[in-house]
């Protein structure tokens, strides 16, 4: 947003105008009159203004045009879990918004990079190693957290033979280490980094220890998600944390959505959303206020139900959890 700022000034002379002098004249301009973003465009237009004329002494006018650079500058964003269903999704979508966002991704594997178009603003690397986090998160100013463990069925299952399959976790991918440790190397690293906000994706779920993905593999994943949740939380860095239902992979913006806290969605008939609109809803809380220092269930209405959620700053005002 540009302004305009009108002030009146005894004028000196020439000699006062000159480069290296000008900073002594405005920097006496009375607080009500001046502002740390007013004074540096003063001190950048002052010889365009002035030039090297001589003065009377007499009262003039001046009108300077002040640019709020960082109002307007875009943030700079990484996401990790970069090359994840939906990890991609928000890295796409700051793509495309360009003119509000610098995306870096961070991913696991040079395949994975690939996938994903292989710019140079993509990391290759472990988030279980603190050294491969730093380079990723130097000069960001926001991070999004979509990194997960992730089961792997044993084989052998034979679906027509009835009965559930069996998931297991590779070694040294368990929940503890990824969904806990691994979060809490990029909340440590992203606090050094001196970032202004993060976004991280958890699963509703957490608050009952029976929750049945806590069986799977016997890793308790829900609980080491909460305990990086939990950490997120101890911070001190601007943060919210998204705890989403149960995703899927459907078109997303045409469905209403819903907040909660505390597994109440759980108990309804409303506990899934698109991953497209978890992504959306990622990028909409890095641009607004409402949404700082807040944690959410999130879900939404079967499609044709309901109105489509556009307005994510209401969204972001119904939420009155902290954790």
């Amino acid at each position: 947003m540009a302004t305009t700022t009108t002030f009146f000034r005894p004028l000196l002379p020439s000699n006062r105008y000159k480069s290296g002098a000008v900073f002594s004249s405005f920097a006496s301009l009375p607080s009500s009159s001046s502002s740390s973003l007013l004074f540096r465009s003063l001190v950048s237009v002052s010889t365009s203004v002035y030039d090297q004329r001589k003065f009377t002494g007499k009262l003039r006018t001046v009108s300077v045009i002040v640019s709020s650079a960082a109002e307007t500058d875009p943030l700079t964003v990484l996401v990790t879990g970069a090359g994840g269903r939906t990890g991609k999704i928000v890295y796409k979508k700051l793509k495309e918004r360009s003119g509000q966002f610098v995306a870096r991704g961070l991913v696991r594997t040079k395949e994975s990079k690939e996938k994903i178009g292989g710019e140079d603003e993509l990391f290759i690397g472990d988030i279980r190693d603190p050294s491969d986090i730093a380079p990723a998160v130097q000069g960001i100013d926001a991070l999004v957290i979509l990194t997960s463990a992730v089961p792997q069925m044993k084989p052998g299952f034979d679906p027509s033979k009835g009965g559930r399959p069996e998931f297991y976790f590779d070694e040294g991918a368990y929940p503890e280490q990824v969904d806990w440790i691994g979060q809490k190397n990029q909340i440590d690293a992203a606090k050094v980094a001196g970032v202004k906000q993060i976004v991280l994706v958890g699963s509703m779920g957490g608050t009952n220890i029976n929750h049945p993905l806590n069986s799977i593999g016997n890793a308790n994943i829900l609980v080491w998600k909460r305990k990086a949740e939990q950490y997120l939380a101890d911070s001190g860095i601007p943060y919210t944390i998204i705890r989403a239902g149960g995703l899927q992979d459907k078109e997303g913006g045409i469905r209403e959505l819903l907040v909660g806290k505390d597994d109440e969605l759980l108990e309804t008939e409303t506990r899934t959303i698109a991953r497209a609109d978890v992504a959306e809803v990622c990028v909409q809380a890095l641009q607004l206020e409402e949404a700082k220092f807040k944690a959410l269930d999130l879900a939404s209405k079967p499609e044709g139900t309901g109105t489509p959620t556009k307005d994510f700053k209401a969204l972001f005002a119904q939420v009155t959890t902290r954790f």
